[in-house]
């Protein structure tokens, strides 16, 4: 199990408020709306949080597995999903690198700002195993912040935002910059990859239509499939017989 260097077991309260903001609620809609979920669906939430994500897709579909390594996380998840009376969602508690889920057991695979927790190797890593988990055919929607600490236009544009609206909040704001950066130096601070990375990192990991759309300040999706599986060529089966 990963270290938990962001103490989300003692955050699940303060996540709670993030996940009810109206930013964190339209991204949600986006990313189920590019899911385009059907009643036959298997899906998987990867780094599910307390189910924003999952909870949404949950009437939606056959059933949803919420992946997270918190078990605090997922434990007001089952909490919540109860209260609201769904029963097709189970919890897993996993490293989002190292999914204990058979090959190919997945129709529609998502996920909401979890990945920029993982370096690009982890993120590889992760996308391995989302491919593997998909059935042929099957669809993945990922929105995280996808940015870098870069000299580009929409990075910097990202960065200046980012920071100009936490040193509005004070002195509070300024410790929490310095936080930021003690974070960064110490290798500790979130990993996002930029948009480009992204597509790359999809490609290469064997998706297809691999498309990414820029959302509101940081935010992205990516949307792609695992390639369907290619059908038999007519005669191949009888040639190899007779050779």
């Amino acid at each position: 199990m990963s270290t938990d260097h962001y103490g989300w077991n003692e955050r699940v309260d303060t996540w709670e408020e993030v996940a009810a903001s109206e930013a964190f609620l339209r991204l949600r809609d986006r990313v189920v709306e590019l899911a385009e979920p059907r009643e036959d669906d298997h899906a998987v939430d990867l780094g599910a949080g307390t189910g924003l994500l999952a909870r949404a897709l949950a009437p939606r579909v056959a059933d949803v597995v919420a992946v997270d390594y918190s078990p605090a996380m997922l434990e007001r998840l089952d909490a919540l999903a109860a209260s609201d009376g769904v029963h097709n969602l189970r919890t897993v508690e996993a490293d989002l690198r190292r999914l204990p889920l058979e090959d190919e057991c997945a129709t529609l695979l998502v996920s909401n700002y979890a990945f920029h927790h993982l370096d690009d190797p982890g993120k590889e890593l992760a996308l391995s195993e989302a491919r593997r988990v998909l059935q042929p055919g099957g669809r993945l929607v990922v929105c995280d912040m996808m940015f870098s600490l870069s000299l580009e236009a929409r990075d910097r544009k990202v960065v200046m935002r980012t920071v100009l609206s936490i040193l509005r909040r004070g002195p509070a704001g300024v410790v929490r910059i310095l936080r930021n950066a003690g974070r960064l130096v110490a290798g500790r601070w979130e990993q996002p990859a930029r948009p480009e990375t992204w597509e790359e990192m999809l490609v290469a990991r064997g998706f297809e239509d691999v498309r990414v759309e820029l959302l509101a300040n940081e935010a992205a999706v990516a949307v792609a499939r695992r390639p369907p599986r290619k059908a038999r060529a007519p005669g191949v089966r009888a040639a190899a017989s007779g050779s």
